[in-house]
């Protein structure tokens, strides 16, 4: 059986470097590249400076993650009244 993970070769911030993720996860860091106007190698480029800790692949996995659960929520309910007084 074929390996789920891909493995592919990416130039960050003038060093090439090579990371491995799910076909998955390349996918939507393509799709989310696309609609910011970037390379896939300036996104991740974005990653890899805003990483706190761990791995790079680890730092994708988890802004791919991020970015789609944010998509998928629905904004906030607005509070009009505030809190209510009890009576």
């Amino acid at each position: 059986m074929k390996s789920p993970v891909v493995k592919r070769s990416i130039v960050v911030a003038g060093h090439k470097t090579s990371v491995s993720l799910e076909e998955a996860f390349w996918n939507g860091m393509k799709e989310i590249s696309g609609l910011r106007n970037m390379t896939l190698s300036e996104l991740v480029g974005e990653i890899d400076g805003n990483r706190q800790q761990g791995n790079l692949s680890s730092a994708i996995r988890l802004f791919v993650l991020d970015y789609f659960r944010n998509r998928a929520m629905p904004p906030a309910a607005v509070v009009q009244d505030g809190p209510r007084a009890q009576a």
